[in-house]
């Protein structure tokens, strides 16, 4: 899966020139069969309860959006082991 967070911070990385990326995020997730994770209004409330351990709103998000799915995060950033998040490291 892939979440909607992912994709939208790319689309700023893209538009502030820190990403050269020609394809659309969509095109990239279809071609590779993922499964397009949508922002929920449960995963919006279940920030409210995370531990402010981490800063960035996005990975707040994508930490939210796993555990409520069940989902491990594939990440290189070693805060998210402040949480009880599955983590495949990259």
């Amino acid at each position: 899966m892939i979440s909607a967070v992912s994709a939208w911070e790319v689309s700023i990385k893209r538009a502030l020139g820190k990403l050269k990326l020609e394809e659309p995020v969509e095109d990239i997730v279809e071609r590779h069969g993922f499964l397009p994770l949508p922002v929920t209004i449960r995963h919006a409330d279940l920030l409210r309860d995370l531990p402010g351990h981490h800063a960035d709103p996005f990975d707040r998000l994508l930490i939210a959006q796993a555990l409520e799915e069940g989902l491990t995060i594939l990440t290189a950033d070693r805060v998210f082991e402040l949480y009880r998040v599955p983590v495949a490291w990259a």
